[in-house]
């Protein structure tokens, strides 16, 4: 190994700077990942007690050595239980990230995109903005990538093409299948009356209900795009890998639903910044 410099007894070099460096980068990532939410507490608990295990290990102390030692490797098995769904945001992430995804279905994707012309966004404009108006909770999610049957088969399977009088009546307030969400995925409304996963990120407006925290819960959890409207005052709020444009205009609604179904959105939402992605005044749901 290479010498750097020493520091003491220890002698560093570019292996153990490269080390360390990817270490905490990874570290910083995973805190990025679950900062606002309750797991961050959980996590920086187990960090400080893995860091007393090395302090303790160096220090020859035989009884704590053993002690925690026995906790860490039991701690490994409930950091997965208890961390499961930062996990699976974890893998879903790099998964979307990868220069394997980008380059091995880049055919597929153009297909879609082509198919995607023909989607009618006026429909769902159109729509939005009578909910907009009449102050009608509604809450959409448009998927270019799969079916999200997990989420489908929760609700009621439709298969019927968009339309802007089919939206008002799934969300009109005398329908049976108003409560919940209608996931849209190649033009055409796949089920409504779905479940969405809710967020439980504390940096959420509190005075936010259930409905906008399912939308952007549902970001958090998949590739998609999530439209809301509020029952309270009618703004619309957009939900992306997590972050939320609120109090949107219906033309700025429009050119987002294009620029993820294209997938030409100019910024990735997940690199944006709260005070750009929070812009407006708080809307209820």
């Amino acid at each position: 190994m290479v010498l750097l410099f020493r520091i003491g007894f220890l002698d560093v070099g570019w292996v153990d700077f490269v080390d360390i460096t990817l270490v905490s980068i990874l570290l910083y990532q995973v805190y990025k990942l679950i900062r606002g939410s309750i797991a961050v507490n959980i996590f920086l608990g187990i960090l400080a007690l893995y860091l007393v295990y090395l302090i303790v290990r160096a220090a020859q102390m035989e009884l704590l050595t053993t002690i925690l030692g026995t906790f860490m490797n039991v701690g490994v098995l409930a950091m997965i239980i208890l961390f499961q769904p930062e996990i699976r945001k974890f893998l879903l992430v790099i998964g979307r990230g990868t220069e394997f995804r980008e380059n091995i279905f880049k055919t597929i994707a153009n297909w879609r995109h082509q198919y995607h012309d023909d989607f009618d966004v006026a429909q769902v404009i159109e729509a939005a903005k009578t909910l907009k108006a009449t102050k009608t909770g509604a809450l959409l999610v448009f998927s270019r990538d799969t079916e999200l049957k997990f989420y489908a088969q929760t609700g009621d399977a439709l298969d019927a093409e968009v339309s802007k009088r089919l939206l008002l009546s799934i969300f009109n307030k005398n329908s049976p299948l108003h409560d919940g969400a209608v996931i849209i995925y190649k033009g055409r409304v796949k089920a409504a009356r779905c479940v969405l996963p809710v967020s439980e990120n504390d940096h959420i407006p509190p005075n936010y209900g259930l409905r906008h925290r399912a939308a952007i819960g549902m970001s958090e959890n998949t590739n998609t795009l999530i439209l809301a409207v509020s029952e309270e005052t009618g703004r619309l709020l957009l939900a992306r890998n997590g972050k939320y444009l609120r109090s949107l205009k219906l033309k700025q609604v429009e050119q987002k639903i294009l620029e993820y179904l294209h997938d030409t959105e100019p910024v990735r939402w997940e690199d944006l910044k709260e005070e750009e992605a929070e812009t407006a005044e708080p809307a209820k749901s």
